[in-house]
């Protein structure tokens, strides 16, 4: 049985990385990037680790495996994420609900990944729902963006009520969708 809850210690984290591992773009097919959806950005345990603090990591685990995962980031690791500079650097001239994003409280999801074993099982949503129960105590406001090359991706958060926020390119590079999410005690099926 599959259980959701924040990372405990650094066998979480390498399971974090191992699954991470399996599903870059170097370790998949373009044609199953594109039926299954892909990741961007590779972390390393030091970046995974000092991320996990002040508001830890949430995982799927069945047994001691981490089967899925969606990492939390404040706007403090924005140089230590380099990809992620332009999205930052974005959410202060955006909106949500009429108002300013910097008028809210919000936390950035950093990357989302499920096993492929258990995709299509409600495990994406578990952890979702699970993020946002633990998060909103402290925020207002889950945000991430998805490569628009990335479908699955943009539907699978459309599924578990993410609003699309504004999207954009830079100049010679991929061009993204920034969506939201309002944090919400939830409870986890």
């Amino acid at each position: 049985m599959v259980k959701y809850t924040a990372v405990q210690n650094d066998q979480d984290l390498e399971g974090i990385l191992a699954l991470q591992a399996i599903n870059l773009p170097g370790s998949i097919s373009p044609k199953e990037a594109l039926e299954q959806g892909f990741l961007t950005v590779v972390h390393d345990m030091d970046l995974l680790r000092d991320m996990n603090r002040p508001f830890a990591h949430t995982i799927a685990k069945e047994g001691d495996d981490v089967v899925g995962y969606a990492l939390s980031m404040t706007e403090d690791f924005k140089e230590r994420v380099p990809v992620l500079v332009p999205f930052i650097e974005r959410i202060h001239e955006m909106e949500w609900q009429g108002q300013p994003v910097s008028a809210f409280r919000y936390i950035l999801m950093g990357q989302v990944c499920v096993a492929k074993n258990y995709r299509g099982q409600g495990v994406f949503k578990g952890l979702y729902q699970k993020m946002q129960e633990r998060m909103a105590p402290h925020f207002d406001l889950i945000l991430t963006e998805i490569s628009q090359r990335n479908p699955r991706s943009i539907r699978a958060h459309e599924k578990v009520g993410f609003v699309e926020v504004i999207r954009y390119q830079v100049p010679g590079g991929e061009p993204w969708v920034v969506v939201g999410l309002e944090c919400q005690t939830a409870a986890v099926d």
